[in-house]
């Protein structure tokens, strides 16, 4: 049995904010327990701090290994002016540091089998300067995961995701690779 965190419990929304709010919390009960509990009991305060100094521990090391602000918009401006035979090389070089064997499809909406682990991902990349991503390419990347029976499907896209679109890829558990996580998959990429 796999357990799965809710993503609004208060653990996963410290996971996705600052380490150093979770820090704080740590940091607040903490002195908490001295100042409102007897000295006897002022332990527990500290106690109900570990689980938060852990969490600031882990969105610490998270943001630190995540690229920054400033490197994520250069590698979005120079796979924007990539043309289609530079880009899929350098995704497909990054996918293959990864980890992954890399096969190249020629089937409309996809572009890539990934493996790995005895695991296949479907990716699809051709449109990633597209300005808007609506739902019918998501639709035509889940047909060739569905035909293919991949466990996992990505889209790329640098422009902006519809809304409906977004809808669609977290019902049918399609992952959508932004600016940040193609940052992090061209980490090599001279911007």
């Amino acid at each position: 049995m796999k357990f799965k965190m809710s993503q609004n419990s208060i653990f996963a929304v410290l996971l996705r904010s600052p380490w150093w709010m979770s820090a704080g919390v740590a940091v607040l009960l903490s002195v908490g327990g001295f100042a409102a509990l007897p000295l006897e009991y002022a332990a527990m305060g500290v106690f109900a701090a570990v689980p938060f100094a852990v969490i600031a521990i882990m969105a610490a090391y998270k943001q630190l290994r995540a690229p920054s602000g400033t490197r994520v918009q250069a590698v979005a401006e120079a796979a924007a002016g990539m043309s289609w035979a530079d880009f899929s090389r350098t995704v497909e070089a990054g996918f293959q540091r990864d980890g992954c064997e890399v096969q190249r499809l020629q089937v409309p909406g996809a572009d890539f089998a990934l493996s790995k682990d005895g695991h296949v991902a479907i990716v699809s990349a051709k449109r990633w300067k597209a300005a808007r991503v609506g739902v019918e390419p998501l639709r035509e990347l889940q047909a060739v995961r569905e035909k293919r029976g991949a466990r996992e499907a990505i889209y790329i896209a640098l422009g902006e995701v519809s809304d409906n679109a977004q809808q669609y890829a977290k019902s049918q558990g399609v992952s959508l690779m932004a600016a940040p996580e193609l940052a992090k998959l061209l980490r090599d990429l001279k911007a």
